[in-house]
């Protein structure tokens, strides 16, 4: 599993202790049709290089009879400080949706972060690349590579920005996710203004 599932897989942690196949169960209903390819295996690898590196701990824990030693998941605090960095972070050089995503819904599960806010910040940094984009293409001739090339990355920015109001009208109304308690729209129809005007 790359970084960014792992970073899911501690933040899902941040509300409770866990055993290894539910947390494949939260994660696989959060993803929908696109946590399908997700294999038992994958979770417990994961788990396995988040324990070697300290940021989880196991404990043994009685089970069933037909599982007598389950182990049980838990954040350490390196796990919580990475947690928070990481919902924290509003890098977008090539977005992974499903990634953000489940950062949406495991800040709100665990009650980590307003989901809203996350698509805020997120919002804002997209915003502010979008307008370095339009400044460079304003001082390129229109037939030029450059202008072209500075033309798709603003339709991107752009795709991207509308994705993210998608989220924040999910968000806002508690609709996705039962966990959401945010009540909180920014209403900054100034923002969206520009997106559909630059």
């Amino acid at each position: 599993m790359r970084s960014g599932m792992q970073d899911a897989v501690l933040a899902m942690l941040a509300k409770e202790p866990s055993y290894g196949y539910h947390l494949r169960a939260r994660l696989r209903q959060a993803l929908g049709p696109l946590g399908g390819s997700m294999n038992q295996g994958q979770i417990y690898v994961t788990l396995a290089r988040l324990e070697k590196a300290g940021f989880v701990v196991c404990e043994r824990s009685d089970g069933l009879p037909d599982r007598a030693d389950r182990k049980v998941y838990a954040l350490t605090p390196a796990g919580q400080r990475r947690v928070a960095a990481w919902l924290a972070e509003v890098g977008w050089p090539k977005p992974d949706l499903a990634e953000f995503h489940l950062k949406l819904v495991a800040a709100a599960a665990a009650r980590l972060a307003d989901p809203v806010e996350l698509v805020a910040a997120q919002r804002r940094e997209l915003l502010r690349r979008l307008r370095e984009a339009q400044q460079a293409a304003l001082s390129e001739p229109e037939d030029s590579a450059a202008a072209v090339l500075l033309e798709g990355v603003m339709l991107r920015l752009r795709a991207d920005l509308r994705w993210l109001a998608a989220c924040e009208r999910a968000w806002s109304t508690g609709g996705v996710g039962g966990d959401a308690t945010t009540g909180d729209e920014d209403g900054d129809g100034d923002e969206n203004d520009e997106v559909e005007g630059g």
